[in-house]
Formats: structure tokens, sequence, C-alpha cells
């Protein structure tokens, strides 16, 4: 059988450092999680955490009801007899897995009980879900150490579990301390010994062998994988599902059904919910895994795609791009000329090309929509400016909203605005958005924001602003001021669009 796919992004992925999902983010969370990428179950929560949480759980078990995934969400329980229970018959969720304890150090030193008293309370809440209609799975926490430590323990209470009809046992890596080759043993232990249970693996980041243990696992026969998006999660975090599904496949020759092309905007939008950046270079997911720096990189693709592997932009709904930087080569400007229709003189692209470099060393960046402005200031030739600001007057107060005066040129006709905003860049913003509304010209929507600032302390340092727009754009703009600097950027964006 096929291993399958569980989420925890909105239970375990809360546990990082200073995430908390709305309501109503978590709902969308989980509608793309279930009907998009399919997956088997979604931890949706836990039970007497807060109300909030419970309008969560109320909010997305009425949804998943209603289109067919009430038995594709679950919740975390605890050990309490009914009051887990009784918190959670006020949703409609009807799925727990319950919080037990896999290494007797946790059982006696956290809970102060013996095997038996622990089995004992496991027995009073399996029998309170079972008359409530409620099915339960159970989580073995901190069972690699269980394992490790005392394995007599571990097979004591799960032999416990399973005679009592538990389909389900979670193998917990709490800590994320197996190595792939301990996961392999560890599994294959358990699975000999329960070969009718339904096992999965819950494991951690710590040692970055999340993904590693999770394959190994897998081949050890488990049933289920947990993990999240983006690898969110206690600590290191848990296992980042977009780079398990595409080692799965690739690796192990399994398909579990995922549309690759829905991976990215899952990611992105956990990402911007959650507020934790991904790293630029995070595998499948991060913005530059498919971006090529050198120019001997550059060179070999457009001789024959040398440096392409099954990991291609194109499998994922991504695009290639050829950085434009200190290290690039003739090959980089010709795949970014050529993707923008732009034809040069060899003479021409020699001098782009170390005006590139030049400011590769100085540590600015150059988009390839950063291109034709480049090229027109350094040639002197003319490029079509649709969209000009004139003036930016730009008034702060230390009580009152920020007001922007601008005047633009758009064609040929000038305009004239004012308004406040949150902030200075805000407040031209909406004053842009003033005039776009009579003038007729389209402002692409921002999506990403970077503001780079060279270190030293100097107060006239010069500032780098990125600004990531809709369908891929993106446009830099450079000033020792910052805010001049996301206007720089943004008159690009939208001479781009218009």
């Amino acid at each position: 059988m096929p291993v399958k796919i569980f989420d925890t992004t909105l239970r375990d992925g809360e546990q990082t450092n200073h995430v908390s999902f709305s309501p109503d983010e978590k709902l969308i969370i989980a509608q793309n999680l279930l009907s998009v990428m399919k997956f088997d179950m979604v931890e949706i929560g836990s039970c007497r955490v807060s109300e909030k949480e419970k309008q969560s759980i109320s909010k997305i078990s009425s949804w998943a009801k209603n289109a067919g995934f009430i038995d594709n969400i679950s919740v975390l329980s605890f050990c309490d007899n009914d009051k887990s229970i009784n918190w959670l018959m006020q949703t409609e969720c009807r799925n727990i897995n319950l919080l037990t304890k896999g290494s007797r150090r946790h059982c006696e030193i956290q809970l102060k009980k013996t095997i038996k008293e622990h089995i004992a309370d496991i027995e009073k809440t399996l029998n309170c879900a079972s008359k409530n209609g409620i099915s339960a799975s159970v989580y073995l926490e901190d069972w690699s150490n269980g394992m490790i430590q005392d394995e007599g323990y571990v097979m004591e209470i799960s032999e416990f579990l399973v005679k009592n009809s538990v389909k389900t046992l979670i193998l917990c890596d709490t800590l994320g301390i197996l190595s792939p080759w301990q996961t392999y043993d560890m599994v294959s232990k358990m699975k000999d010994k329960f070969p009718n249970s339904n096992l999965d693996f819950h494991c951690h980041n710590d040692y970055g062998f999340g993904t590693a243990n999770a394959i190994y696992a897998t081949k050890a026969g488990i049933s289920r994988i947990h993990g999240t998006i983006n690898g969110l999660g206690e600590r290191a975090g848990n296992v980042n599902l977009s780079e398990f599904i595409v080692c799965l496949k690739d690796h192990l020759g399994i398909d579990i059904g995922v549309s690759e092309h829905d991976i990215y905007p899952i990611s992105s939008i956990v990402e911007r919910f959650s507020g934790k950046k991904l790293a630029h270079n995070a595998p499948i997911v991060g913005k530059d895994v498919f971006t090529q720096t050198a120019g001997i990189h550059a060179d070999g693709d457009n001789k024959g795609d040398l440096y392409i592997s099954k990991l291609n932009s194109k499998r994922f709904a991504r695009n290639t791009q050829y950085s434009l930087g200190k290290m690039s080569g003739k090959g980089s400007l010709e795949i970014n000329l050529s993707q923008l229709g732009i034809t040069l003189t060899d003479e021409q692209k020699s001098q782009v090309l170390s005006h590139i470099i030049s400011m590769g060393d100085e540590k600015k960046s150059i988009t390839q929509d950063d291109l034709p402005f480049l090229i027109a200031d350094i040639l002197g030739t003319d490029i079509v400016k649709n969209f000009e600001v004139l003036e930016c007057i730009i008034t702060s107060s230390t009580t009152l909203l920020p007001v922007a005066n601008i005047k633009i040129r758009y064609i040929n006709q000038e305009f004239c605005a004012n308004s406040s905003g949150n902030g200075g860049y805000d407040a031209f913003m909406n004053a842009l958005h003033l005039i776009s509304q009579k003038a007729g010209f389209k402002i692409p929507q921002l999506q990403d924001f970077e503001v780079s600032i060279p270190k030293g302390g100097q107060t006239n340092a010069l500032v780098e602003t990125v600004i990531h727009w809709e369908n891929s754009i993106r446009t830099s703009g450079v000033s020792s001021d910052q805010i001049m600097a996301s206007i720089r950027a943004t008159e690009k964006a939208i001479n781009l669009v218009n």
C-alpha cells in the first residue's frame, strides 16, 4: 500500500516560535491541504487550548463535513478522561490523536506515574471516545528515546493499545534524535511485532535528518508520514512535506498523486500566514533554487541544458532564472536578453556585462526586469517610459499619518494627487492609486518587499529596495533614501506592465 501523508501544519506547525494562525487562515490552509493537495489526514488543532482554537476547529469541521472531508481531519487530545472529548464534542470533528507517553522516563518523570497507572488513564479516555463515536489514533510521544532506553516499555504499552483495537500507532521521534539507519531498524521492529497495525511516523528535523528519516521509515513499511508545509514546527521543525513528496517520487518511485504544480502556491500561502520567511535556498520552494548564478552554468544550459536535473523549474510551474551579478558571464546575459527580446551587438554586450559585474562587486542586485533600464542608462538608448514620477514630497510627523504629494506623467499627461498612509511609501502608493483611476494605468499587486542597507552605520549609506510583484515581476531601486528607492522600483514595475 502506498504511503500516505498526515499534515500537521495547523497543529504542530503552530508550535513554531511566534506562529499563530487565525481561524480564517486555518480554514484556507485546511481547504488547500485537503481539496488541492489531497492529503490523507490534516491535524487541525489541539483540544482545550483556547476558545479561538475551538472556533477554528468548528469552522474547519463544518466546511469538511459539507465538502466530504470530515473523516480526513483530526485533533490532538490528552489522557484526561472525558475533558478533551467533551471539549471536542462541541465541534463536528470526530477523530482524535491521543497523546501518550512512548518512553518510561516521560511516563515516570513527567507524569509521575507507573506504566500501569498511565495505561489505566489511556483506557478511560479511549472508552470515553468510543462511547461518543470518536475514533482514536495514538501518539507514542518520545517513542525513539523509548526504543533506545527501554524497548520493553514501548512494547508493553503498544501491545495494550493494539489489544484495545487502536488501529493506528504514531511513532514519534519527538526530539529528532534518530539517524536514517536507526529509523529503519526501529520501525522494522515495530512492523514485525505489530504486522496488522497501521504505523504512522512523526519525526522532527533537529539533526537535519527529517526528510531522510521519513524516507527510511517508508522503506521499512510505515503507513503514513507526518510533516508540515515549509517544515514548520518546534525547534528545527517537522519533516518538510515538499521535500518528502518529491524525494518519495524520485528516489522510491512512489507517486502519491499530489500535483507538483500546487506545491509552491500552498508553500507561499503558509509563508504569508505564518510570517516565517523561507530560506531562499530551501529545496523545491525557495526563491533561488531555480536560479543559476555562475556564468559557466548559464553557458552550459545555453548549449544543451547541461546544468538542469530532474528538479527542473517547469516541473513545479516555476521559471529558471539566470542571475545578473559579479559571477555572470556572456551566457547569463545572453539568456536574459533573449527572454526579453533585446538584441545587442557584441561590443554593447561587453559594456553592459562589465557594468553588471561592477554593480555586483558593490553588492547591488540586478533583476531581469531592471535590465532594460540598465541598458538604457549605459548605452544612452531610448526606452519607452510611459510612466514617470516627476515630483514626490512626503511629510512625516510624530503624531500624524505621513502624507504624500505626488506629480506623475503618464504617456503625455501630468497628474497630481495627495494621500496619507501608514508609512511614507504607503502614502505614496495610496496617492498613486487615486491617479491610476483617472489615468487608466495598471499598478501590479505587490507581493514581497526587501530592503538592504550596508553595514557600517553610515547615515548616508545607499539603500537598495527589491520589490516582488505579481506575475513574477521583480524590480529594484537604489537611493540614499529608502522611500525613494522603493518609488524607483515601483516606477520600473509600472512601466513594465503599461
